[in-house]
């Protein structure tokens, strides 16, 4: 624990020496957190010779310094323990620094070395290659924080379910690791919370093989729902759409966002659909469409409006899908209307 109270303290002048002459920006130390220039103790000439043996030029140690001045405050022992542990995942050192430019934060958090440590070797053993746990370290940090017993746990508990809905032993570690590589927050879950959002989908009608779809579609974001919010979307849907229990889960099956966004949520989009003059019958044809944000839809209708497609008349397959789904859609659209009307090589159907 580091000292925060900057009233009676001066900075430390051996800590702004040795930044100076790394060319780091000390007034952005000074913006961001100017308690770190407060410390007696600081590991800056140290912290930048691991940083430059692995391979980081001057700009490089400047920028990351910069960006995570807390770097400065662990000791040497703390940063090379974990350099070793990011390098059980990492090819190469160029591979390392390269990440701990990009994210200094995932990096320089040393406090749960041991749990950082067993849970890599326990997604290693699992069967995820090194590339996707690294992409977890930098973007998923906290997943590594917990005792691994508790990680081992909720990977345990989806394994059962797996397999109580009907799912084979052949397909599980494939599941299971397709999972995880689309959201690996679901290990931030209890097993109970799982259990619970599993038996309000049976409860509610689904069938294990439907629930089972609907697992894969959402990507393990059931996972960090709750049946309250839950019951709360699907009676707004079923009273929007006007439709039979049966009906609803038809439609949650063919868009699970009718599940997991929230009532507000869900409001503000059919309110920007209604706006542009969409009716809720070609919404509930289409439910998808839900899927995408206010702005996302408005700016796809106006493009198709130019190309003169209308919406209103059209069904709502055209707005749907990636950015990349989209631009395939309206490059069909498009190359149909510069098609000439008339054919060259066509015979001509003169009358008498």
């Amino acid at each position: 624990s580091y000292t925060t109270d900057t009233k009676s303290r001066e900075e430390n002048k051996k800590t702004l020496e040795n930044l100076y002459s790394l060319s780091v920006d000390i007034t952005k130390i000074r913006r961001l957190k100017d308690w770190i220039l407060l410390q007696d103790v600081a590991y800056v000439k140290e912290i930048a010779g691991i940083l430059q043996e692995m391979g980081a030029d001057e700009t490089t140690v400047a920028n990351i310094i910069e960006r995570c001045p807390e770097a400065i405050l662990h000791t040497p022992a703390e940063i090379n323990s974990q350099r070793a542990l990011w390098q059980l995942v990492c090819k190469n050192e160029k591979q390392l620094i390269k990440l701990i430019e990009q994210f200094p934060e995932s990096f320089f958090t040393t406090e749960y070395q041991h749990n950082q440590k067993a849970n890599i070797l326990f997604l290693q053993e699992l069967g995820l290659k090194n590339n996707i746990i690294t992409r977890f370290l930098t973007s998923a940090p906290n997943i590594f924080y917990n005792p691994v017993e508790k990680n081992k746990n909720v990977i345990e508990t989806l394994q059962r379910n797996y397999l109580n809905l009907g799912g084979s032993e052949a397909n599980m570690k494939i599941w299971i690791l397709k999972l995880l590589s689309q959201n690996p927050f679901i290990l931030l879950n209890t097993s109970t919370a799982i259990q619970d959002n599993l038996e309000f989908l049976q409860k509610n009608g689904f069938t294990d093989q439907e629930v089972l779809q609907l697992l894969s579609k959402l990507k393990g974001f059931i996972f960090q729902l709750n049946s309250t919010t839950m019951q709360k979307s699907m009676l707004f849907s079923k009273n929007i759409f006007k439709c039979s229990d049966q009906e609803l889960k038809q439609l949650v099956l063919k868009c699970p966002a009718l599940l997991y966004y929230s009532v507000p949520v869900l409001e503000e989009r059919l309110e920007g659909l209604l706006k542009e003059g969409i009716s809720i019958a070609q919404i509930r044809e289409t439910p998808m469409v839900l899927e995408l944000t206010t702005q996302i839809v408005q700016y796809r209708i106006k493009k198709l409006s130019a190309l003169g497609y209308d919406i209103k008349s059209g069904n709502l397959e055209s707005l749907n899908g990636t950015k990349k789904d989209f631009e395939v859609t309206y490059g069909k659209i498009q190359s149909k209307k510069e098609r000439p009307i008339f054919n060259p090589v066509a015979p001509l159907h003169i009358e008498d």
